[in-house]
């Protein structure tokens, strides 16, 4: 009988090598066997049914991409984190993402799969409030983007500005004064803060009052009612909480895939963007999350965590080598978009540790 290793398998049946790793370790490829630390798999093996497809959601449902933009959204890395979704074992049926940010992730896994519980959260209480008006209210919160984009879009760029920095003050007295009753205009106006500021950053000042100026968009979509209505449908079924990552302990179990998107650690001193809220994340929070990740591995969830490379500018760092030393971490291709300096942008590492 003749063998062929994992990756010509995987350029064979046109899928990655780490899925072909997975089936294997699973018992789901006749004949293979583990030989040193790779596998290799009899040539005329077949390439199992991908039980993927049986929870797939019907392909005449809508599709639904992020609302807001995010630093650090991880659009671009989708391809590389979906290859970790677990979703084809019947015992995974549930999904916690406690750093949701512009849910990149959280969307891509509603458009492709019919699970049985899903819990988002995050320390962002604007944030949550967003996605919990883009689920509740969603009629009062289009009605209020239609006027922002109607009144905002005709006008010259020194009127733009008033218009801005008036609905960014609304916004700031509303995040410190506001009540229950003003949510769906807190809601709206974040969404208009966020499709019209610059670079779609979300960043506050020590005393917690958002502070990132007017972006230079000539035609921004502030009310895209057909993906936000596609996005309230979707969100339905999602439990959402505005809280610490902690609090997904009593949601997380054996059956749930935990995907962890936590501000990034600072690979410069001019790269921290992690001023998304008035509490900072720096090394004694990001060891405070390894070690929750261990205790939510012990349960049997399985897990990914992502952050930033620190071995960019410096070999000898071995922060998170050190924290996640009993995970398995992979250094993936990413682009930096928002840096002070328009020369330090470009292809950079990002970490993906998972347990599995």
């Amino acid at each position: 009988m003749s063998f062929i290793s994992a990756r010509e398998a995987a350029d064979k049946w046109g899928i990655s090598q780490r899925r072909v790793a997975v089936l294997c370790s699973e018992n789901r490829i006749d004949g293979a066997t583990m030989v040193g630390n790779m596998w290799i798999i009899p040539n005329e093996a077949q390439k199992p049914v991908d039980a993927r497809s049986t929870r797939y959601i019907n392909s005449d449902e809508k599709t639904v991409k992020p609302f807001l933009k995010w630093a650090g959204g991880k659009g671009q890395l989708i391809k590389e984190i979906e290859q970790y979704y677990p979703f084809e074992n019947d015992k995974i049926t549930k999904y916690a993402e406690p750093f949701i940010g512009g849910g990149a992730v959280l969307f891509d896994i509603l458009n492709k799969y019919d699970l049985e519980e899903v819990y988002i959260s995050d320390i962002n209480h604007e944030l949550i409030n967003t996605y919990c008006t883009v689920r509740d209210e969603i009629d009062a919160l289009l009605k209020l983007l239609s006027i922002y984009q109607k009144e905002y879009i005709p006008l010259g760029t020194e009127m733009r500005k008033e218009y801005y920095i008036a609905k960014r003050d609304r916004f700031n007295d509303l995040k410190v004064n506001g009540n229950i009753k003003t949510n769906v205009e807190k809601a709206a106006l974040m969404i208009f803060l966020n499709k019209t500021c610059f670079n779609g950053l979300f960043r506050v000042n020590r005393k917690g009052l958002f502070n990132v100026p007017m972006g230079a968009y000539k035609n921004p979509i502030i009310c895209d009612e057909t993906n936000l209505r596609a996005v309230a449908e979707k969100l339905k079924k999602v439990t959402i909480v505005c809280g610490d990552y902690k609090e997904s302990a009593d949601f997380i179990d054996q059956n749930t895939f935990v995907y962890f998107d936590p501000p990034y650690r600072p690979i410069t001193e001019t790269a921290s963007f992690t001023s998304y809220a008035e509490n900072p994340f720096e090394d004694e929070q990001q060891i405070e999350l390894a070690r929750f990740v261990d205790s939510m591995s012990d349960r049997g969830a399985k897990i990914v965590v992502s952050n930033s490379d620190p071995k960019n500018v410096n070999k000898e760092d071995d922060f998170f080598d050190d924290i996640y030393s009993a995970h398995t971490i992979r250094r993936v291709e990413a682009t930096r978009m928002i840096n002070s300096n328009a020369d330090a942008r470009g292809r950079i590492k990002e970490l993906l540790i998972s347990n599995f």
